[in-house]
């Protein structure tokens, strides 16, 4: 008898966040490491169905990251990475195009009308407008060349919204148009946030195969669970942030000073973090907030 006590003791506590979070749009970012496992992915799709049966509106965006690395690799393309991002040539942009469509999209949208949900796909390049990304090496000076990686300019979120009041839920592909056609290969992390913004969502949540942000990558325990944008550039300084996580947790601070609510780093690997982190007191993963 004390199990089934537990459980109604969950939906208690779930009750007054799902009341408080009816009707909203929530922007889930789901990273490609996360969809290599088919018990991860099943049981977050699991979650964003629970979300959308309850009156939430989720949007998703996914990466694809080692599904691309394949994708090369059977094209005889050596992946390569500079500062986090994929160095995408003019050969790999169609490779990314083709998986991120025709497969990632593809099986992410199944998934989820298995479950009820009434999905469908939305590919970035028909929202966001790029242009080519420019940066140069912190430590060097020179300039680096990502080929055709974009950066969103401007974002037309007017079809999300149109999906949205019809009753669907968006699965986005993380690509853009530039002035001339040209198609880019975005960062999933930074295309993410750019729609959150053009949205003005109150809640933001990547997923990925951390924990959350920790101050010792190695200690689990480190996690950091409430982080205020103003520390951030401390943490960059002293080497805790790094890898893929730099796009990610620029993205977040550019989000939450644009408007957005809160952003959440959450672990995929978890069963139901998603749930755990929305809808409990506690949480599961790393929360980041505004300044005070």
């Amino acid at each position: 008898m004390q199990k089934y006590i537990e459980k109604a003791n969950v939906l208690i506590e779930a009750m007054p966040y799902i009341q408080d979070f009816k009707g909203w749009v929530v922007l889930v970012k789901v990273g490609g490491s996360v969809m290599e496992s088919a018990e991860n992915i099943e049981r977050l799709l699991t979650d964003i169905a629970f979300m959308n049966t309850v009156g939430i509106r989720p949007v998703l965006v996914h990466g694809g990251g080692k599904a691309i690395s394949r994708g090369m690799e059977r094209a005889g393309i050596a992946p390569q990475f500079v500062q986090g991002l994929r160095v995408t040539c003019a050969a790999t942009i169609g490779v990314v195009e083709q998986v991120l469509k025709q497969e990632v999209n593809a099986q992410v949208v199944r998934l989820l009308q298995k479950h009820g949900v009434n999905a469908r796909p939305l590919h970035g390049d028909w929202i966001f407008r790029a242009e080519k990304k420019t940066g140069r090496d912190p430590t060097t000076g020179e300039s680096l060349d990502w080929g055709y990686v974009g950066s969103p300019v401007a974002v037309d979120a007017r079809p999300v919204r149109e999906m949205l009041d019809a009753g669907l839920l968006p699965v986005i592909t993380p690509l853009g148009t530039g002035p001339d056609g040209q198609l880019y290969n975005i960062n999933a992390d930074t295309a993410a946030a750019a729609l959150a913004m053009a949205l003005k969502v109150r809640k933001l949540a990547f997923i990925s195969d951390v924990p959350g942000l920790l101050r010792d990558v190695t200690d689990a325990e480190s996690l950091i669970t409430t982080l205020r944008v103003g520390e951030v550039a401390a943490l960059k300084q002293a080497g805790v942030v790094g890898g893929g996580m730099l796009p990610k947790l620029d993205s977040c601070v550019e989000a939450i000073r644009a408007g957005v609510g809160k952003v959440h780093l959450i672990d995929g690997r978890m069963a139901h973090s998603l749930l755990l982190e929305v809808f409990t007191k506690t949480g599961v993963g790393t929360e980041i907030i505004a300044d005070e």
